[in-house]
Protein backbone atom coordinates (compact mmCIF):
# COMPACT_ATOMS: atom_id res chain seq x y z
CA UNK A 1 0.00 0.00 0.00
CA UNK A 2 1.38 3.52 -0.75
CA UNK A 3 2.19 5.33 2.54
CA UNK A 4 0.14 8.16 1.57
CA UNK A 5 -2.77 6.17 1.94
CA UNK A 6 -1.85 3.99 4.77
CA UNK A 7 -1.26 7.07 6.59
CA UNK A 8 -4.03 9.17 5.44
CA UNK A 9 -1.42 11.79 4.18
CA UNK A 10 -1.12 14.94 1.95
CA UNK A 11 0.96 14.70 -1.22
CA UNK A 12 2.67 17.89 -1.78
CA UNK A 13 4.41 19.61 -4.46
CA UNK A 14 7.30 21.28 -3.35
CA UNK A 15 7.94 24.48 -5.13
CA UNK A 16 9.48 26.46 -1.98
CA UNK A 17 12.73 25.03 -2.62
CA UNK A 18 14.51 22.91 0.22
CA UNK A 19 12.60 23.64 3.02
CA UNK A 20 12.70 21.72 6.27
CA UNK A 21 9.03 22.21 7.00
CA UNK A 22 8.60 19.34 3.77
CA UNK A 23 11.01 17.08 4.17
CA UNK A 24 13.81 18.63 2.81
CA UNK A 25 14.85 16.61 -0.04
CA UNK A 26 14.28 13.64 -2.15
CA UNK A 27 17.33 11.51 -1.87
CA UNK A 28 18.70 9.33 -4.86
CA UNK A 29 19.15 5.62 -4.83
CA UNK A 30 22.60 5.34 -4.01
CA UNK A 31 21.90 7.03 -0.86
CA UNK A 32 19.05 4.90 0.00
CA UNK A 33 21.37 2.20 -0.54
CA UNK A 34 23.62 3.58 1.94
CA UNK A 35 20.76 3.70 4.10
CA UNK A 36 19.78 0.30 4.34
CA UNK A 37 23.38 -0.91 4.74
CA UNK A 38 23.62 0.81 8.03
CA UNK A 39 19.71 0.05 8.53
CA UNK A 40 20.87 -3.75 8.51
CA UNK A 41 24.44 -3.91 10.39
CA UNK A 42 26.16 -2.88 13.49
CA UNK A 43 29.02 -0.02 13.73
CA UNK A 44 30.83 1.57 16.76
CA UNK A 45 29.71 4.54 16.57
CA UNK A 46 32.37 6.39 17.90
CA UNK A 47 34.20 4.68 15.30
CA UNK A 48 31.69 5.26 12.21
CA UNK A 49 31.59 9.13 13.19
CA UNK A 50 35.37 9.76 13.41
CA UNK A 51 35.98 7.43 10.02
CA UNK A 52 33.31 9.00 7.66
CA UNK A 53 34.61 12.17 8.37
CA UNK A 54 38.12 11.55 7.98
CA UNK A 55 36.73 9.70 4.55
CA UNK A 56 34.55 13.60 3.81
CA UNK A 57 37.50 15.66 4.61
CA UNK A 58 39.56 13.79 1.98
CA UNK A 59 36.83 14.30 -0.22
CA UNK A 60 36.60 17.68 0.05
CA UNK A 61 40.13 18.42 0.56
CA UNK A 62 39.65 20.34 4.28
CA UNK A 63 41.11 19.25 7.20
CA UNK A 64 38.72 17.83 9.02
CA UNK A 65 34.81 16.89 9.21
CA UNK A 66 31.81 15.69 11.09
CA UNK A 67 28.19 14.25 10.72
CA UNK A 68 26.14 16.25 12.51
CA UNK A 69 22.16 15.42 12.99
CA UNK A 70 20.82 19.12 11.51
CA UNK A 71 22.43 22.93 10.79
CA UNK A 72 20.88 23.82 13.53
CA UNK A 73 22.83 21.42 15.99
CA UNK A 74 26.24 22.28 13.96
CA UNK A 75 25.77 26.04 15.13
CA UNK A 76 25.47 25.02 18.74
CA UNK A 77 27.68 22.34 19.00
CA UNK A 78 29.94 24.23 17.16
CA UNK A 79 29.85 27.42 19.97
CA UNK A 80 29.90 24.56 22.93
CA UNK A 81 32.74 23.30 21.43
CA UNK A 82 34.65 26.56 21.19
CA UNK A 83 33.49 27.75 24.59
CA UNK A 84 34.87 24.37 26.00
CA UNK A 85 37.74 23.69 24.09
CA UNK A 86 37.92 20.38 24.47
CA UNK A 87 37.73 20.87 28.38
CA UNK A 88 35.82 17.69 30.04
CA UNK A 89 34.54 19.39 32.97
CA UNK A 90 32.88 21.85 30.42
CA UNK A 91 31.29 18.36 28.56
CA UNK A 92 29.22 17.59 31.19
CA UNK A 93 28.44 20.97 32.68
CA UNK A 94 28.30 23.31 29.48
CA UNK A 95 26.10 26.22 31.21
CA UNK A 96 27.84 26.11 34.29
CA UNK A 97 30.51 29.21 34.33
CA UNK A 98 34.30 28.64 34.94
CA UNK A 99 35.57 31.81 33.31
CA UNK A 100 34.95 30.80 30.00
CA UNK A 101 34.67 33.41 27.18
CA UNK A 102 30.98 32.80 26.02
CA UNK A 103 30.27 35.90 23.83
CA UNK A 104 29.31 35.11 20.09
CA UNK A 105 29.42 38.41 17.93
CA UNK A 106 27.07 38.30 15.06
CA UNK A 107 25.76 40.84 12.63
CA UNK A 108 22.32 42.18 13.67
CA UNK A 109 21.06 41.38 10.35
CA UNK A 110 21.77 37.65 10.89
CA UNK A 111 19.90 37.10 13.49
CA UNK A 112 16.86 35.52 11.70
CA UNK A 113 14.43 33.41 11.91
CA UNK A 114 14.87 30.01 9.69
CA UNK A 115 12.64 27.57 11.34
CA UNK A 116 13.51 29.27 14.74
CA UNK A 117 16.12 31.90 15.66
CA UNK A 118 19.60 32.00 15.21
CA UNK A 119 20.21 33.32 19.12
CA UNK A 120 18.14 30.47 20.30
CA UNK A 121 21.07 28.06 18.75
CA UNK A 122 23.31 30.26 19.95
CA UNK A 123 22.55 30.38 23.98
CA UNK A 124 21.39 26.24 23.31
CA UNK A 125 25.60 25.82 22.69
CA UNK A 126 26.23 27.90 25.92
CA UNK A 127 26.83 31.05 23.80
CA UNK A 128 25.70 34.68 24.73
CA UNK A 129 24.91 36.50 21.59
CA UNK A 130 26.17 39.73 20.81
CA UNK A 131 25.05 41.61 17.61
CA UNK A 132 26.81 43.94 16.06
CA UNK A 133 25.89 46.62 13.51
CA UNK A 134 21.96 47.60 12.60
CA UNK A 135 19.60 45.21 11.52
CA UNK A 136 20.06 47.12 8.14
CA UNK A 137 23.79 47.66 8.23
CA UNK A 138 26.96 45.83 9.83
CA UNK A 139 30.53 46.88 8.82
CA UNK A 140 34.01 45.24 9.46
CA UNK A 141 34.26 48.10 12.26
CA UNK A 142 30.55 47.55 13.69
CA UNK A 143 32.19 44.09 13.93
CA UNK A 144 35.43 44.95 15.40
CA UNK A 145 33.77 47.50 17.86
CA UNK A 146 32.24 44.67 19.64
CA UNK A 147 35.08 42.17 20.69
CA UNK A 148 35.97 42.28 24.20
CA UNK A 149 38.02 39.95 26.40
CA UNK A 150 35.05 38.12 26.75
CA UNK A 151 34.25 37.05 22.89
CA UNK A 152 34.76 33.62 22.08
CA UNK A 153 33.94 33.74 18.36
CA UNK A 154 32.72 35.04 15.57
CA UNK A 155 29.66 33.65 13.90
CA UNK A 156 28.45 34.87 10.16
CA UNK A 157 25.16 33.31 8.61
CA UNK A 158 25.08 33.21 5.18
CA UNK A 159 21.78 33.01 3.96
CA UNK A 160 19.06 34.37 1.53
CA UNK A 161 17.21 34.71 4.73
CA UNK A 162 19.81 37.62 6.41
CA UNK A 163 20.05 41.28 5.43
CA UNK A 164 21.57 41.55 1.98
CA UNK A 165 22.52 44.84 1.45
CA UNK A 166 25.63 47.10 3.30
CA UNK A 167 26.42 43.87 5.01
CA UNK A 168 30.23 42.92 5.48
CA UNK A 169 31.48 40.10 3.28
CA UNK A 170 32.85 36.80 4.23
CA UNK A 171 35.93 37.79 3.42
CA UNK A 172 35.28 41.27 5.80
CA UNK A 173 34.63 38.77 8.25
CA UNK A 174 37.70 36.37 7.81
CA UNK A 175 39.85 38.95 8.58
CA UNK A 176 38.37 40.74 11.60
CA UNK A 177 38.41 36.79 13.07
CA UNK A 178 42.18 36.74 11.99
CA UNK A 179 43.51 40.04 13.20
CA UNK A 180 41.77 39.31 16.94
CA UNK A 181 42.85 35.84 16.47
CA UNK A 182 39.54 34.65 16.95
CA UNK A 183 37.29 31.66 15.45
CA UNK A 184 35.18 32.34 12.68
CA UNK A 185 32.24 29.97 12.39
CA UNK A 186 30.23 29.98 9.04
CA UNK A 187 26.66 28.70 8.81
CA UNK A 188 26.23 28.20 5.23
CA UNK A 189 23.53 25.74 5.38
CA UNK A 190 21.82 26.18 2.15
CA UNK A 191 24.94 27.25 0.09
CA UNK A 192 26.21 24.97 -3.14
CA UNK A 193 30.07 25.32 -2.43
CA UNK A 194 31.47 22.87 0.25
CA UNK A 195 34.42 24.47 0.11
CA UNK A 196 34.66 28.09 -0.41
CA UNK A 197 33.91 29.20 2.81
CA UNK A 198 36.52 27.15 4.14
CA UNK A 199 39.16 28.05 1.28
CA UNK A 200 38.53 31.78 2.32
CA UNK A 201 39.55 31.40 5.85
CA UNK A 202 36.63 29.76 8.27
CA UNK A 203 37.51 27.41 11.08
CA UNK A 204 34.60 25.73 11.14
CA UNK A 205 31.69 25.81 8.50
CA UNK A 206 28.56 24.36 8.84
CA UNK A 207 25.94 22.90 5.62
CA UNK A 208 22.45 21.48 5.92
CA UNK A 209 22.99 17.80 4.86
CA UNK A 210 19.45 18.02 3.16
CA UNK A 211 19.31 20.46 1.23
CA UNK A 212 22.07 21.41 -1.41
CA UNK A 213 23.48 17.97 -0.75
CA UNK A 214 20.28 15.84 -1.24
CA UNK A 215 21.10 13.98 1.98
CA UNK A 216 19.05 12.57 4.30
CA UNK A 217 18.34 15.06 7.55
CA UNK A 218 21.69 15.86 8.75
CA UNK A 219 24.47 18.18 9.05
CA UNK A 220 28.13 18.87 7.92
CA UNK A 221 30.87 20.80 10.20
CA UNK A 222 34.22 21.02 8.11
CA UNK A 223 37.03 23.20 9.18
CA UNK A 224 40.17 23.30 11.12
CA UNK A 225 41.43 19.82 12.97
CA UNK A 226 41.50 21.60 16.40
CA UNK A 227 37.72 22.59 16.19
CA UNK A 228 36.38 19.77 14.66
CA UNK A 229 37.63 17.67 17.23
CA UNK A 230 36.18 19.80 19.75
CA UNK A 231 32.68 19.70 18.27
CA UNK A 232 33.00 16.09 17.66
CA UNK A 233 33.21 15.70 21.45
CA UNK A 234 30.07 17.29 21.76
CA UNK A 235 28.26 14.52 20.63
CA UNK A 236 29.26 13.09 24.63
CA UNK A 237 27.66 16.59 26.12
CA UNK A 238 24.62 18.56 24.80
CA UNK A 239 25.34 16.88 21.47
CA UNK A 240 23.38 13.87 23.08
CA UNK A 241 20.23 15.23 22.55
CA UNK A 242 21.11 15.39 19.10
CA UNK A 243 22.52 12.86 17.93
CA UNK A 244 22.25 11.67 14.46
CA UNK A 245 21.08 7.49 13.35
CA UNK A 246 24.15 5.25 11.75
CA UNK A 247 21.77 5.44 8.98
CA UNK A 248 21.60 9.41 8.02
CA UNK A 249 25.69 9.24 9.00
CA UNK A 250 26.16 6.77 5.75
CA UNK A 251 23.50 8.37 3.55
CA UNK A 252 24.71 12.06 4.18
CA UNK A 253 28.27 10.48 3.41
CA UNK A 254 27.10 9.02 0.58
CA UNK A 255 25.19 12.03 -0.59
CA UNK A 256 28.39 14.13 -0.69
CA UNK A 257 30.68 11.40 -2.81
CA UNK A 258 28.18 11.97 -5.50
CA UNK A 259 27.79 15.59 -4.43
CA UNK A 260 31.57 15.90 -5.97
CA UNK A 261 30.63 13.57 -8.46
CA UNK A 262 27.83 14.87 -10.21
CA UNK A 263 27.26 18.17 -8.33
CA UNK A 264 23.97 19.81 -8.56
CA UNK A 265 21.58 21.17 -11.47
CA UNK A 266 22.93 24.16 -13.10
CA UNK A 267 21.30 27.67 -13.34
CA UNK A 268 21.17 27.10 -17.23
CA UNK A 269 19.64 23.44 -17.15
CA UNK A 270 17.15 25.03 -14.42
CA UNK A 271 16.07 28.17 -16.63
CA UNK A 272 15.55 25.48 -19.44
CA UNK A 273 13.07 23.74 -17.70
CA UNK A 274 11.45 27.10 -16.06
CA UNK A 275 10.82 28.70 -19.35
CA UNK A 276 7.98 26.56 -20.58
CA UNK A 277 6.39 26.83 -17.20
CA UNK A 278 6.52 30.48 -17.75
CA UNK A 279 4.93 31.00 -20.77
CA UNK A 280 1.96 28.83 -19.66
CA UNK A 281 1.88 30.99 -16.50
CA UNK A 282 1.50 34.14 -18.80
CA UNK A 283 -1.18 32.89 -20.55
CA UNK A 284 -3.31 33.13 -17.68
CA UNK A 285 -5.70 36.23 -17.06
CA UNK A 286 -4.47 38.22 -14.04
CA UNK A 287 -1.10 37.04 -13.12
CA UNK A 288 2.23 38.61 -14.59
CA UNK A 289 5.14 35.65 -14.63
CA UNK A 290 9.43 36.15 -15.10
CA UNK A 291 12.23 34.63 -14.37
CA UNK A 292 14.44 35.74 -11.67
CA UNK A 293 17.59 34.95 -10.17
CA UNK A 294 18.23 33.72 -6.21
CA UNK A 295 18.31 37.30 -3.88
CA UNK A 296 21.58 36.02 -2.30
CA UNK A 297 23.38 35.51 -5.75
CA UNK A 298 23.38 31.75 -5.96
CA UNK A 299 22.53 29.87 -9.23
CA UNK A 300 18.93 29.06 -8.69
CA UNK A 301 16.43 30.35 -11.07
CA UNK A 302 12.73 30.96 -10.15
CA UNK A 303 9.16 32.01 -11.22
CA UNK A 304 8.15 35.21 -10.09
CA UNK A 305 4.45 35.83 -10.15
CA UNK A 306 2.57 39.03 -9.89
CA UNK A 307 -1.01 39.12 -8.90
CA UNK A 308 -3.32 41.93 -8.86
CA UNK A 309 -3.56 42.89 -5.68
CA UNK A 310 -1.61 41.17 -2.08
CA UNK A 311 -5.44 39.68 -1.23
CA UNK A 312 -5.00 37.35 -4.39
CA UNK A 313 -1.65 36.11 -3.66
CA UNK A 314 -2.55 35.68 -0.17
CA UNK A 315 -5.94 33.54 -1.59
CA UNK A 316 -3.93 32.02 -4.16
CA UNK A 317 -0.96 30.70 -1.42
CA UNK A 318 -3.64 29.19 0.98
CA UNK A 319 -5.94 27.76 -1.48
CA UNK A 320 -2.68 26.17 -3.52
CA UNK A 321 -1.91 24.76 0.05
CA UNK A 322 -5.36 23.30 0.52
CA UNK A 323 -6.36 20.78 -1.95
CA UNK A 324 -4.49 17.75 -2.41
CA UNK A 325 -1.96 17.50 -3.31
CA UNK A 326 -1.17 20.79 -1.40
CA UNK A 327 1.28 23.02 -3.15
CA UNK A 328 3.92 24.97 -1.63
CA UNK A 329 5.60 28.24 -3.13
CA UNK A 330 7.80 30.98 -1.41
CA UNK A 331 5.68 33.42 0.33
CA UNK A 332 8.02 35.66 1.36
CA UNK A 333 7.31 38.59 -0.27
CA UNK A 334 2.82 37.24 -0.28
CA UNK A 335 2.60 40.68 1.51
CA UNK A 336 3.58 42.64 -1.97
CA UNK A 337 1.46 40.45 -4.60
CA UNK A 338 4.25 38.29 -5.06
CA UNK A 339 4.83 34.82 -5.01
CA UNK A 340 7.79 32.48 -6.18
CA UNK A 341 7.92 28.95 -7.68
CA UNK A 342 11.36 27.58 -7.09
CA UNK A 343 11.40 24.41 -9.60
CA UNK A 344 14.31 22.44 -8.21
CA UNK A 345 12.55 19.78 -7.18
CA UNK A 346 9.23 20.02 -9.66
CA UNK A 347 8.52 17.72 -12.37
CA UNK A 348 7.38 18.89 -15.47
CA UNK A 349 3.74 17.27 -14.36
CA UNK A 350 3.94 19.14 -11.44
CA UNK A 351 4.60 22.12 -13.11
CA UNK A 352 1.18 21.49 -15.48
CA UNK A 353 -0.84 20.77 -11.91
CA UNK A 354 0.05 23.93 -10.04
CA UNK A 355 -0.87 26.09 -13.94
CA UNK A 356 -3.75 23.78 -13.68
CA UNK A 357 -4.62 25.12 -10.19
CA UNK A 358 -3.88 28.83 -10.44
CA UNK A 359 -6.05 28.29 -13.25
CA UNK A 360 -9.13 27.46 -11.18
CA UNK A 361 -8.45 29.78 -8.68
CA UNK A 362 -8.02 32.57 -10.97
CA UNK A 363 -11.32 31.98 -12.83
CA UNK A 364 -12.95 31.35 -9.03
CA UNK A 365 -12.17 34.92 -8.23
CA UNK A 366 -13.04 36.57 -11.36
CA UNK A 367 -16.42 34.73 -10.66
CA UNK A 368 -17.13 35.95 -7.28
CA UNK A 369 -16.41 39.19 -8.50
CA UNK A 370 -18.96 39.07 -11.44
Amino acid sequence: MDLTTKYNLKEVINASGKMTILGVSKVSKSVQSAQQFAGEHFFEISDLVEKTGAYIANLLNVEGAVVVSSASAGIAQAIAGIIGQGNLYHLYHPYERRGEKREIIMPKGHNVDYGTGVDVMVAQGGGELVEAGYANMCSATHLEMMITEQTAAILYIKSHHTVQKSMLSVSDAVEVAQKYHLPLIIDAAAEEDLTLYYKLGADLVIYSGAKAIEGPSSGLVIGKSKFIQWVRLQSKGLGRSMKIGKENILGLTQAIEDYCVFGVETGTAMRLRLAPFIEKLNQLDGILAKEIQDSAGRDIYRGEVHFATPSLASKAVAELKDKNPAIYTREYRVNTGIIEFDIRAVTSLEMEKITQRLAEILNESRNSHE
